[in-house]
């Protein structure tokens, strides 16, 4: 995962990988077929990861407007680690069937883990009525523009930018104000 990070997937080699984890180079073909299983592997131990992470966070916040906050600070944060192994990923699938539904199920993940708190906070009455699925696909898609952002060093796409007008989106969708509104002004 490391190495893939650091030199994309185009530029890393199974040596580059067998000497980064002290192994030789067969070894490392003997458990992943192709560079596409390497950086599939990759991806889904970040995303495994940062799921535990989110998880366990969400789980000790009172309120579905703090979880949803919570989800877009993480989303737009500064580790922008597993935006490059995404950005090699989704580059990938355009081309790669498997690699495509490797991508497919990961963003389904996702978007499933955004309308499970939209949901609840309808449930609970803290959000307005909105389809659950269709805002999943909204601000996941608008979180993952961002990441790109992010990982490129876009000077206009600052997590902290990417954060404000996230939060602002899913508010003024869910009618609810999630931004501290002092440092966060209103959308246009």
């Amino acid at each position: 995962m490391e190495v893939i990070r650091e030199r994309g997937l185009e530029h890393t080699s199974v040596a580059d990988v067998a000497e980064r984890v002290g192994t030789s180079p067969s070894s490392v073909l003997y458990w992943f077929a192709s560079k596409g299983e390497l950086l599939t592997i990759a991806l889904t131990a970040a995303e495994e990861s940062f799921y535990q992470e989110l998880e366990a966070d969400l789980a000790s916040l009172s309120s579905p407007r703090e979880r949803m906050k919570r989800l877009i600070e993480a989303a737009t944060g500064t580790g922008d680690y597993e935006a490059a192994l995404w950005i090699d990923l989704w580059a990938r699938a355009l081309r790669d069937e498997e690699l495509a539904g490797v991508r497919e199920q990961l963003d389904v993940r996702w978007r499933r883990a955004i309308a499970a708190i939209v949901t609840e906070g309808q449930a609970a009455g803290e959000f307005d009525a909105v389809d659950a699925d269709e805002l999943g696909l909204l601000l996941g898609s608008l979180m993952d523009g961002f990441a790109v952002q992010i990982a490129l060093g876009d000077p206009a796409g600052t997590p902290e930018r990417a954060r404000d007008l996230c939060l602002r989106v899913a508010g003024r969708e869910l009618g609810c104000d999630l931004c501290d509104s002092e440092h966060s002004p209103a959308l246009r």
